[in-house]
This record gives C-alpha cells, sequence and structure tokens, in this order.
C-alpha cells in the first residue's frame, strides 16, 4: 500500500470512529436520566426516612456515576444533592462545599461542550451557595456561547434578570 492511500484509510477510519463517539454522546445528552438517577432517587428516600449515612453513601455513588461520564448535567444533580443533604443535616458548610466542586466540574464540561443551558444550570447552584464572583465568570462565558444564538441569549438574559433580583439566591436555594 502506497503512503498516500494508508494515510487516506487511516484518516477515514478516524473520522468513522470520531463519528460514532461522537453520535454516542449526542444521544446521551439527550437521555434526560443518566447513571447516576437511581443513586439520587436512593439517596431521596433515606433523606427522607433521616437515614443521613445511606443518603451521603447513594450521594457518593450518584457523583461517582456523574464523574465517570462526560455529560454535565450528572455533575449538576450531583451538587444539587449535596445541598439538599446538607439542608437536612444542618451540616451545610460541609455539603456545600462537595456541591461547589460538583457544579466546578459542571461548569467546565458545560463550557467544553459549549453549552449555554449546562453553564446556567451550573450558575445556578453557584448562585444557590451565594458565590457572586463565579456567577459574574459564568454569565460572561454564557454569553460568549450565546452569541449568535438569540434563544440562548434569550435565556442568558433572563438568568441575569432573576439573579440581579433582590434575595435572588434565597430564592434559588429553596
Amino acid at each position: 500500500m502506497s503512503g498516500r492511500r494508508c494515510l487516506r484509510t487511516g484518516v477515514r477510519v478516524g473520522l468513522v470512529i470520531l463519528g460514532t463517539l461522537l453520535a454516542g454522546n449526542v444521544g446521551a445528552l439527550a437521555d434526560p436520566d443518566g447513571p447516576w438517577s437511581p443513586a439520587i432517587l436512593q439517596a431521596d428516600a433515606a433523606l427522607a426516612r433521616k437515614e443521613y449515612s445511606a443518603a451521603l453513601r447513594a450521594a457518593n455513588d450518584a457523583y461517582s456515576s456523574a464523574l465517570g461520564s462526560t455529560r454535565w448535567d450528572g455533575m449538576v444533580s450531583a451538587g444539587d444533592l449535596y445541598r439538599r443533604i446538607g439542608d437536612h443535616t444542618g451540616l451545610r458548610r460541609s455539603f456545600d462545599a462537595k456541591a461547589k466542586e460538583a457544579y466546578q466540574k459542571a461548569f467546565f464540561r458545560a463550557r467544553q461542550q459549549a453549552s449555554v443551558e449546562g453553564v446556567l444550570r451550573s450558575l445556578e447552584g453557584y448562585a444557590a451557595l451565594g458565590d457572586v464572583q463565579m456567577v459574574g465568570v459564568g454569565l460572561r462565558v454564557a454569553e460568549r456561547l450565546a452569541a449568535r444564538d438569540p434563544e440562548a441569549l434569550a435565556d442568558v438574559r433572563a438568568f441575569r434578570s432573576r439573579i440581579d433580583e433582590p434575595n435572588a439566591t434565597t430564592e434559588i436555594r429553596n
């Protein structure tokens, strides 16, 4: 096989593999439930029964499952779950730190995937934690990502106006 033919074949194979991976990723992003969903349901059920150790174990399982995927929504769900555990147990400070870590991973994944929705959803978590600085940085990222999409820009503006309202972070936290 000549060098050019070998190169063309290699490029074709690479493009097929890349296309397959991207198609699989898009399908995963379209699926509202992820591998972390059962663990989140377990954690919420344990919280309802006031079994906090079981809730924490399930939350850690949800976090691990979300971490193993490439999706931002799983990390947001894990962050939200850690905040709920903090609210139920009265250990808000400890669990907010874990939630912030999850929101950070969600934010970077969403930014990498150019998902305005993902960036805004992770910023809701930051706003609930009272992290005004990160919300400001994130809004600038969301605006850049949404620059050519009027619908996405409207979502960013709506989010900004909701956050700019007095006591907005308190409303989001509840």
